[in-house]
């Protein structure tokens, strides 16, 4: 059984529905809590369940950073810039405001560092239900 807490979240994930039902009973007779039901959004994660395959993706939180940093009407390009562009220290454009480009990088490294987190978490997952497989 994996259980994983956050702040105020619980997953309890097992390979036996009963391992569930019987640690949920346990933490609601300990704690006051309400009843889980399947999950669908952790972290800025949407998460989708099949009865074959679990889907995990971000769509939702880019689109929110998008429309956060004024980018949702933005079209889609394959090059960020020109590769013939020639950068200077001073074109005299305006400068950039600190506390929105911060954000920005905030927002991306969160996102990219999601995608190592899910490789590692799976890669864990991975090794224990092969042990688990291995015993049975």
């Amino acid at each position: 059984m994996i259980v994983q807490v956050y702040v105020d979240d619980i997953i309890i994930s097992a390979t036996h529905e009963n391992l569930c039902n019987e640690f949920s009973k346990m933490m609601r007779s300990e704690f006051e809590m309400s009843m889980m039901c399947e999950l669908n959004f952790f972290l800025g994660l949407q998460i989708k369940q099949t009865s074959n395959d679990t889907m995990i993706h971000q769509q939702k939180y880019v689109k929110e950073l998008l429309k956060r940093f004024g980018m949702d009407s933005s079209k889609p390009i394959d090059t960020l810039i020109s590769p013939s562009t020639k950068l200077i220290i001073d074109d005299g454009s305006p400068s950039v405001e600190e506390k929105t480009y911060r954000g920005m990088i905030g927002s991306l490294l969160y996102l990219t560092a999601v995608d190592l987190i899910l490789f590692s978490v799976l890669v864990y997952v991975s090794v224990f239900s092969l042990s688990l497989m291995k015993h049975s």
